[in-house]
């Protein structure tokens, strides 16, 4: 029988902040000796990753992988771009989103292991950032596209279509990657971010002086501007803005679509 328990290994990874195997082998080490495995883990380099906790992770890269009938797109983070470049870091957030791609999106906890590793490694605060799976049904095409700089990803879209082409799907997987819409269409807009938005538009045209009798008609042009910024169905498409994305579409349906993007 070994010596300490699940909690002792909880318990040394919260005062040291190293990874759960390498609690789990200092305890082996040291007979399950609490003292002695904070020690160790000292002398070999790998406690500190709790003081690392904390510190604010805005940098990181975005990935995307297609298993089968689903896509997933993932967010590693971390704090700098010079992590965020190294190889190590962007080859994980690779094998993540194949890991979501295949399993779900509870299966980033599989590599828990090997983020604690980069942790030690990189002497960052690395964790999962936003996870994102798309399953398409039958008939449905699927495609997802990734922006890259520097040699890693930092914006990763997927989008599953219906009715329409494989290149259809990778047009407004570019598009949807270059205007970052929040929503598919109006309704899913939150009613009262619509109500507090339309609000505000009347009182700022009351204070430029707008005629009351044109206000309805003011408003509804302004609401039109905003819902484009946020509503993919609603935006002109980036290569041509004289169609709007409802219209290239023509007969196809979006039926989904997920994005990630470092930073935002």
């Amino acid at each position: 029988m070994a010596a300490y328990t699940a909690k002792d290994v909880a318990t040394l990874r919260q005062m040291t902040g190293a990874g759960m195997l390498d609690c789990k082998n200092a305890l082996e080490e040291t007979g399950g000796d609490m003292e002695e495995a904070v020690k160790l883990l000292r002398m070999k380099g790998l406690a500190g990753a709790a003081k690392r906790s904390d510190r604010e992770a805005t940098e990181g890269a975005a990935a995307a992988a297609r298993s089968g009938d689903a896509a997933a797109v993932v967010e590693l983070r971390c704090e700098t771009d010079f992590v965020a470049k190294a190889d190590d870091f962007v080859a994980l957030a690779d094998e993540l989103a194949a890991l979501v791609a295949a399993k779900g999106e509870d299966a980033t906890g599989e590599l828990d292991a090997e983020i604690d590793g980069l942790r030690t490694t990189l002497k960052e605060n690395i964790s999962v950032g936003r996870v994102r799976r798309l399953v398409a049904e039958p008939g449905q095409v699927m495609e997802t596209y990734v922006h890259r700089q520097a040699g890693r990803g930092v914006n990763a879209v997927a989008v599953v279509l219906e009715g329409g082409s494989d290149e259809l799907a990778h047009d407004i997987a570019v598009h949807i990657a270059f205007t970052k819409p929040a929503y598919l269409s109006r309704d899913e807009v939150p009613e009262a971010d619509v109500a507090a938005e339309r609000a505000t538009v009347a009182e700022i045209s009351r204070n430029e002086g707008k005629p009351e009798a044109a206000m309805e008609k003011i408003v509804e042009g302004r609401m039109t501007g905003w819902f484009k910024e946020r509503v993919l169905l609603d935006q002109a498409y980036v290569r041509d803005e004289k169609q709007t994305i409802a219209g290239m579409l023509g007969s196809a349906r979006i039926v989904s679509f997920a994005q990630v993007v470092i930073g935002a």
